[in-house]
């Protein structure tokens, strides 16, 4: 039996209620019991789901620009953060629907934290999936290969190069090394060893 992504997915809900792994409050509480819960999802069986795609009003260059903003960057960045004080957090964004203007905001500590947390991805999740030329498996020879019939001048792709490059860039923008001492800016870092954290002993108490 081949299941629709829709049957992948309630599948998944029912391995995970099986596994307890859900949770039910207020008016959802009823579908804690597991009938309930099973004629729940049995309209959802019966529906015939589809994907829904349309024309965007703007043009795709707006869908690009719109999704840009955050496949590769985090909810909200260092910069905006303006002040944490008496349990709330200040913060600087743009008001989209009064001409992008800049505005200061402030929420308390944990409804920053649970606007911050829906931005994240659940654990198994990923945000961005490659296909075609794009994918992961061949993606390194399948670009050089389109790199040869576009008739492409042929570039360092090895990984000392490419750190090479972005130290360079680093030190463009900011006048700084990134393997400069910052204490006595001569002196250069060098990385011996990473050491992993250890865990904390166990404290042991002495009643003699």
């Amino acid at each position: 039996m081949r299941l629709s992504s829709a049957g992948w997915f309630l599948a998944a809900l029912e391995k995970a209620f099986d596994a307890k792994k859900l949770t039910f409050y207020g008016s959802l509480a009823p579908l804690r019991d597991g009938r309930a819960f099973r004629r729940y999802l049995a309209p959802a069986r019966k529906a015939e789901w589809c994907v829904y795609a349309k024309r965007p009003f703007a043009g795709p260059e707006q869908v690009l620009a719109y999704v840009a903003r955050y496949t590769h960057r985090v909810a909200i960045s260092n910069n905006r953060l303006l002040a944490i004080e008496e349990g709330k957090v200040r913060f600087r964004g743009k008001d989209y629907r009064n001409g992008n203007r800049q505005k200061t905001m402030s929420l308390a500590a944990d409804e920053f934290i649970r606007r911050f947390l829906l931005h994240v991805l659940p654990q198994g999740f990923q945000r961005i999936r490659y296909y075609g030329f794009l994918t992961n498996r061949r993606r390194e020879q399948k670009l050089t290969r389109c790199r040869q019939l576009l008739a492409m001048p042929q570039r360092e792709a090895t990984e000392e190069a490419a750190v090479r490059d972005y130290r360079n860039q680093y030190r463009q923008l900011t006048g700084a090394g990134l393997t400069e001492c910052r204490a006595c800016q001569r002196g250069h870092m060098v990385i011996i060893e990473v050491l992993k954290p250890v865990r904390p002993c166990r404290l042991v108490c002495d009643t003699s």
